[in-house]
């Protein structure tokens, strides 16, 4: 406490009052600059001064009345004192030097009402008083009267609230009671709410841990910015507080029936039990629908049942919008909109005729592998139109069949890819793509009847149909003794039921895995296949096959390219799951050195994806800190890590591009060839400029391998966006590179997914305005990525087919509105950049630079739409996918 002596005298030149204010510089001769001073002072101010002089005086007078009464008017003087934002209020000015005679004569004086409120006034005093870290304003409030804390103004309670947080962790630490403390804070969070001041509510109420109070003061008025800025929040807090913000975020959506949103949280939180719930509670049939639309597009697989919709045909019909059977219509109700039906031939992609002079001629280059990559390209930009012009013309069109014509340009194990392109064109139509596809399953060459059943799984890849028709045409290949056909078997019902948690995959791939027999490409096939239907499912018994099946494999396996899908599938398994990793972690530990550290890099970097994790970030980029005499595989899932994890927010994302630059800079040769990699994932169909530069100076790096990476990236960052400038980049490698197959092959496929479905699809694993990352997406990813870790073996060898994984993550990046009867309705609405508008006051707008479309339309990374017309109501809060509109009751047409 500061000395408690009158300080107004003049033998104390100034001496006492130091430790009091910093502020307060003691002068030579105080009087002579007090005279100085108050010359400058105006007339009023230097009566309000020596006004307060005078109650200062008077509350030191032995009559409680004058008392009384000075205190009554000091305090009326520093209640409607205003002042500007840069200046301490005039009456706390002309205090400051009297505080210690204040705080002296309130030690002296017997317990009363008046000394009460002598210590009110010596709270807001310590404002501006009290020396640092000392809380005199909060010692003083609680020895107060219990009187109204708002009426003393913001500033006031702002300042409170951050000494409370102090004490609050203080008394914690000595284990002292808290409850004075408490009623405090009840009373700020009361005038917080009612200010527009949620943020600092709930800063205030996280301090001192206890943010259920928030519950009982949300109204409906500012419950919208409240929950805003709880998840939003959520990404930057240290587990386990993140889930308890979003579960309170959760309860108040419920409670003022914004269910959408309560039904976001829900998914985020991976909480099935809230779906559950939300469709018990809500009954509103358009609501349901809209729960069924965000359900499709977060990929998770829900049942309904009786408990949650009475009504059977109700129930089917919901059932079947969870299913994703809309999405195939919906996206080519958007592509006949747009005006791209007209099917694409690779050439059109390619655009030699823009290419000067060599390369376009196409030189000495394998014609094989250029079929191959006009397969792949073919496969993406079509994808989903069910029609392009190498597979499915009609056979008359030419002599004998032009789609087995085609078929028959790909050299073997090419043929798989050819014929599973099928699927990739009828994306999403399983009915046609099955009646299409079945004609190969009768062929005699074993590799396109393997291209078939990939083609199975491609096709009902996020859909789910009530037949299952799935893993009845899949089930009886899996037995099969050609190995090409067991893979293509496995990886159709992986992309098929991925997510699913099927109970009859399981029983089909679990022997393979335990079985020695099979050769290493069906049994790493088998792992990331389970990995994928069983996806963040954490199940035991399949982490405990595929831990078996990889410490059964000796050295030599362990060494090929294709042993990295083990601990990936392993990785799957726990993706997002954080925690519930580590009893696996700590047995990947025993496991053959030659895998150990790359099994627990993938693990952790699967297990905490998405999650921000800033200390898990920082442990990988000390994996790829270490120089290491030959060259360590595990330093390159250690790089994707870094991507997986930042990818959640864009502070973490554009700090994690930075570190990638340093690795760049810094690292050793493998882990160059996974940083282009792990920037395809952080901006993955979001070209930022600055990615792109850098991708473009690695296409033409020395070493071949980061070359490829960085092409294929360059084909990642710009997927489905038609981007002009990264397709200029694509087409002038392809002519740099016109006589090297294997890089000319990596520039094919970028070209193909910068065109990705003609522009109308997305990779992006987050949806519903970033806020939700769908697992089955992310996976899809993940395994591309490790695949590409080893191009020249995998992608570049006989497992193309890899890059049908990319499959899963496909989304049509549309905003489709549609009428109650889910019937496309076209609207006006605005499309514009976000704008982040968490903890802003007021309503701001959500987005800025926009233009107004009619709908179905685009949205591209980092979009916002909003209706334009007051005629509807959108049922969901975020404009993406299928949103259903309502006609708003309170419209009138204007004349």
């Amino acid at each position: 406490m500061a000395p408690a002596e009158p300080n107004n005298s003049a033998n104390n030149s100034g001496g006492a009052t130091r430790d009091q204010a910093s502020t307060k510089v003691p002068s030579k001769d105080p009087k002579k600059k007090e005279e100085k001073k108050d010359e400058d002072l105006s007339e009023e101010d230097l009566a309000l001064k020596q006004q307060l002089e005078l109650y200062v005086e008077r509350v030191q007078d032995s009559d409680p009345g004058l008392q009384k009464v000075a205190l009554e008017s000091m305090r009326q003087e520093i209640r409607t004192a205003t002042s500007s934002m840069t200046s301490v209020p005039k009456p706390l000015k002309f205090l400051r030097p009297h505080y210690g005679t204040l705080q002296a004569h309130y030690e002296k004086m017997a317990d009363s009402d008046l000394k009460k409120l002598l210590a009110d006034i010596l709270s807001v005093l310590a404002l501006t008083m009290s020396p640092e870290g000392e809380r005199e304003s909060l010692k003083y409030r609680l020895l107060g009267s219990d009187g109204d804390i708002g009426s003393w103004g913001h500033e006031y309670v702002r300042n409170l609230a951050g000494e409370i947080s102090q004490e609050y962790v203080k008394r914690q630490s000595e284990e002292a009671p808290i409850d004075d403390l408490m009623d405090l804070v009840v009373q700020i969070v009361a005038f917080h709410m009612k200010h527009n001041a949620e943020p600092e509510a709930i800063d205030l109420l996280m301090e001192v841990e206890d943010l259920d109070l928030l519950v009982e003061h949300v109204d409906s008025a500012n419950y919208k910015r409240t929950c805003l800025y709880l998840t939003s929040s959520a990404k930057y807090l240290p587990g386990p507080d993140d889930m308890l913000v979003l579960d309170i975020a959760h309860s108040i959506y419920m409670k003022f029936e914004e269910y959408p949103r309560a039904l976001q949280i829900a998914l985020y939180l991976d909480n099935l039990q809230y779906v559950k719930q939300l469709f018990q509670t809500c009954t509103d049939h358009l609501t349901r629908q809209q729960f069924c639309f965000i359900l499709a597009r977060h990929g998770v697989t829900f049942e309904l049942d009786e408990d949650m919709v009475a009504e059977d045909e109700e129930r089917e019909a919901l059932q079947e919008l969870i299913n994703s059977n809309k999405l195939n219509e919906g996206y080519l109700t958007l592509a006949r909109d747009i005006e791209v039906m007209e099917p694409k031939s690779p050439e059109d992609i390619y655009k030699a005729h823009l290419i000067d002079g060599r390369g376009s001629g196409g030189g000495t280059v394998d014609s094989a592998r250029q079929n191959l990559a006009a397969t792949f390209v073919n496969a993406f930009v079509n994808a989903g139109f069910g029609q392009d012009k190498l597979m499915t013309v009609p056979s008359e069109a030419s002599s004998g069949g032009s789609s087995t014509s085609w078929l028959f340009k790909n050299k073997e194990h090419g043929k798989a890819s050819a014929a599973a392109s099928l699927g990739m064109i009828l994306l999403w139509d399983v009915d046609s793509g099955l009646a299409q596809l079945d004609k190969y399953f009768h062929s005699t060459d074993t590799h396109v009847t393997a291209g078939a059943l990939l083609g199975v799984g491609i096709v009902n890849c996020n859909v789910q149909n009530e037949c299952d028709p799935a893993i009845a045409l899949l089930a009886d290949y899996v037995d099969k003794e050609d190995s090409s056909i067991k893979i293509g078997a496995i990886m159709g019902l992986g992309l098929a039921y991925a997510g699913t948690q099927h109970e009859q995959v399981r029983s089909l791939l679990l022997p393979i895995l335990s079985d020695g027999k099979p050769p290493l490409d069906v049994i790493a096939f088998a792992a990331i296949s389970l990995g994928l239907v069983y996806v963040g499912s954490c199940n035991e018994d399949i982490a405990q096959a595929i831990i078996f099946a990889l410490m059964d494999r000796n050295d030599t396996e362990l060494g090929e390219p294709l042993a990295r899908f083990l601990p990936l599938g392993l990785g799957l398994l726990y993706l997002g799951k954080q925690d519930s990793v580590e009893a696996t972690a700590e047995v990947s530990k025993t496991f053959n050195e030659k895998i150990r550290k790359y099994c627990d890099m993938t693990l952790l970097s699967c297990a905490y994806a998405g999650t921000g994790n800033v200390l898990k970030v920082q442990h990988f980029l000390g994996q790829c800190a270490q120089h290491l005499e030959k060259g360590e595989t595990y330093q390159g899932p250690a790089v994707l890590g870094i991507a997986m994890v930042a990818m959640a927010e864009e502070l973490g994302l554009e700090m994690a591009i930075r570190s990638l630059e340093h690795l760049l800079q810094y690292g050793e040769q493998n882990i160059r060839r996974a940083v282009p990699l792990a920037l395809g994932l952080l901006c993955i169909s979001n070209p930022k400029v600055n990615v792109m530069d850098t991708l473009s100076r690695l296409s033409h790096d020395a070493d071949t391998e980061v070359a490829m990476a960085a092409i294929i990236s360059l084909g990642l960052i710009g997927a489905g966006t038609n981007n002009a400038r990264i397709a200029g980049m694509l087409r002038n490698l392809s002519s740099y590179y016109y006589k090297d197959a294997s890089l000319l092959f990596c520039v094919r496929i970028a070209q193909g997914l910068v065109h990705l479905g003609k522009g109308l699809l997305t990779l992006s694993p987050y949806h519903s305005e970033r806020f939700l990352l769908s697992p089955t997406s992310l996976a899809g990813l993940v395994i591309l990525l490790h695949a590409c870790l080893d191009m020249k073996a995998i992608i570049l060898g006989k497992y193309h087919y890899v890059l049908y994984f990319l499959a899963l993550a496909m989304q049509p990046r549309m905003l489709m509105t549609v009428d109650e009867n889910l019937k496309p309705l076209s609207v006006p609405v605005r499309v514009g950049q976000a704008v982040d508008v968490v903890g802003q006051a007021g309503r701001p707008k959500t987005i800025t630079g926009f233009q107004t479309h009619s709908t179905p339309v685009l949205l591209s990374a980092g979009d916002r739409a909003e209706l334009a017309t007051e005629k509807y109501v959108p049922v969901s809060p975020v404009l993406e996918g299928f949103v259903i509109l309502k006609e708003n009751p309170e419209y009138k047409e204007e004349n």
